[in-house]
Parts: structure tokens; sequence; C-alpha cells
């Protein structure tokens, strides 16, 4: 009798893990989908004059990275509670696939996330450079009057500048390169 009690007590466990997991797989679904519409709003022009996002939409996509990163996190916690849960409870083949399944939808909202955020951020820094050559524009006919040797040392340092930026911008992606293929290597030799 006690052996049905603690199997009724694991089997409900997990019946309201996975109900919480498909809730938030849910939200989640909801919340990235919108995050890629705003992110597709700053593509087809929804940054003010001057090339930079307006502030409003930097904090919408600010907040909404962090509402989805937290449900993230919820779900990587639900989805280890389960891995106990079905560890407790021992070998059942549909549990071990639901489970699997699960595991699958979080790699695949983390890897939809990251490219999302990734390209929001390459558009930002497209727009903050579109917005620099506009200023410059704007600095070099301003400054009509000025002597030719001074123009040539503006633009110098202009050049300069967008340089280091770039420089700066490769050495960035190189480590999130080299991040990536560690993270990847790992996880071939944990699966060995």
């Amino acid at each position: 009798m006690r052996d049905t009690t603690n199997l009724d007590l694991q089997e409900s466990g997990w019946e309201e893990l996975r109900k919480e997991a498909r809730k938030i797989e849910g939200d989640l679904d909801v919340k990235l989908s919108s995050y890629a519409k705003l992110g597709a709003r700053f593509t087809q022009g929804g940054y003010v004059e001057g090339g930079s996002p307006s502030v409003g939409s930097s904090r919408s996509w600010k907040s909404m990275e962090m509402e989805i990163q937290s449900l993230l996190e919820k779900l990587l916690d639900i989805n280890d509670s389960m891995s106990r849960c079905a560890a407790s409870a021992g070998p059942a083949t549909s549990v071990t696939q639901k489970l699997a399944r699960h595991r699958d939808i979080l790699h695949e909202f983390t890897q939809e996330f990251r490219r999302t955020k990734g390209n929001i951020n390459s558009m930002k820094e497209h727009a903050e450079l579109l917005g620099s050559v506009r200023d410059d524009i704007s600095d070099f006919k301003a400054s009509g009057s000025m002597s030719p040797r001074m123009q040539l040392l503006r633009e110098r340092a202009a050049i300069h500048g967008s340089t280091s930026h770039m420089k700066l911008l490769v050495k960035l992606k190189q480590q999130e390169l080299s991040w990536v293929l560690r993270g990847h290597c790992l996880a071939m030799f944990k699966e060995k």
C-alpha cells in the first residue's frame, strides 16, 4: 500500500511539473514571437532620426530579454525537477520520451532566443554606425570654411575611431566563437 501511495505522489508531481512546463513553453513561444517582431520593427526603420534606437524601444528590448531569460531559467529548473521525478519513479519509456521532448523544446527556445538577440544587437550596431556616418557628414558640411589641413586631420581621426571600433567588434566576435566552440567540444565529451 505504501508503494502505491508513493507512486501516486510521484505521478501527480510529474503531471504538475509537466503542466507547469507546458504553460511556460507556451509563454515562451508568445514572448519569443513578440521579441522577434520587435526586432523586425527596428529593421523597418524603428529608430529615431540620427540612427539610434528610441529610448522606449530600447527599454522594451531589455525588459523582454529579461522576461525571456527568466522563463528559460524557470523551464530549465522544471526540466531538472522532472528529471529527478522520473529517476525516482523508475525507468519508463513514455516518461523518458516526454522528458526528452521537453528538453528539446528548451534547447530550441534557447537557440532561438540567442539567435534573435544576436540579430537585434547586430541591427543596433548597424544603426549606430549609420548614425555616426550621418553625424560625420553633417559635421563635414558644417565645417565648409575649415582649412584643408584641418579637414584631413578630422577625417583621419574619424577613420581611426572607426578602425578601432571594428577591431573591437572583431575581437569580441572571435571570443564569442571561441566560447561557442569550447561549449560544443565540452558537450561532445559529455556525450561519450
